[in-house]
């Protein structure tokens, strides 16, 4: 019965919202999700692997298989709910995707999601840390992090008016991408709605590494570009903009970057990541 009205709450505030894959013009879809399915239902296991028993980056949460955590919302949406019990635990969901996908020479790769957050204060986020990312494939094949690259399309933090686009790269210390901190970029956000997550990696001068660039948006708009002469490092640049690369969704609770949760963070639906669609283009 408390999955059953879960999923009904979610159903009726997500069918407002829910929308198609937005394709840019003379730009093919090489795959997507648009979280079709009944209320309370997993995502599509044919396209993603939902993720448990991952404790990274001194984070508090636990990623679980529940429908209290991860649920398709019965509207075109996707859920991803922390939860902390009464004993104290945090649960959250993460999913990542099952394909791979490699910028090709010569093309725009692009990925992109339409993203909103839970509607609690900043006041009671703190820890909450909802992301869009992807990861270099070499990570399941035993390059460690974060030699095998990684781009964050999407992070926000305890709450706050800000998101995230950053890369990591090469060396765990320091080396072109300054890690462990990484190379971050930000832009403000006026509010927790929809707005759609974009990245854009440009391989057309192929021939050229340093000329290529990898750009993030938000609603269509560039807000940051990184060049291969920024990174300096061929092999590096290949980590970021030629290699295979998964896609991750998720909603940490506390980490090394966010803080820990307090007394006065809030679970569930007001804490939530909702996801329209996930999409992945080429010209």
């Amino acid at each position: 019965m408390r999955a059953h009205a879960v999923a009904l709450f979610s159903l009726f505030s997500s069918l407002a919202s829910a929308g198609a894959v937005q394709c840019p013009p003379d730009f093919k879809t090489l795959w997507s999700d648009t979280f079709a399915g009944n209320a309370g239902d997993l995502p599509n296991g044919n396209l993603w692997q939902i993720v448990t028993g991952l404790k990274v980056n001194n984070e508090a949460q636990d990623y679980t298989n529940s429908n209290q955590n991860l649920q398709i919302s019965g509207g075109g949406t996707v859920q991803f709910v922390p939860r902390k019990s009464a004993s104290g635990r945090w649960t959250s969901g993460r999913i990542e995707s099952k394909a791979t996908f490699t910028p090709q020479a010569g093309k725009v790769t692009m990925m992109e999601a339409t993203i909103r957050f839970g509607d609690h204060p900043q006041g009671s986020k703190q820890g909450i840390w909802p992301a869009f990312w992807m990861l270099g494939d070499a990570i399941h094949h035993g390059t460690p992090w974060p030699q095998c690259g990684e781009l964050d399309i999407m992070e926000t933090i305890n709450g706050g008016p800000t998101g995230y686009g950053t890369v990591h790269c090469g060396s765990p210390n320091g080396g072109p991408c300054n890690e462990p901190v990484g190379r971050p970029s930000t832009i403000g956000l006026s509010n927790n709605g929809w707005h759609r997550w974009t990245i854009k990696i440009d391989r057309t001068n192929a021939g050229n590494w340093r000329a290529e660039t990898i750009q993030w948006l938000l609603d269509g708009r560039v807000y940051y570009t990184l060049s291969g002469a920024d990174i300096g490092e061929e092999g590096i640049w290949g980590t970021l903009a030629h290699s295979p690369l998964f896609l991750i969704l998720n909603v940490a609770v506390g980490g090394n970057w966010p803080g820990q949760p307090n007394a006065a963070t809030a679970d569930s639906w007001g804490s939530m990541m909702e996801v329209e669609y996930v999409a992945v283009y080429q010209n």
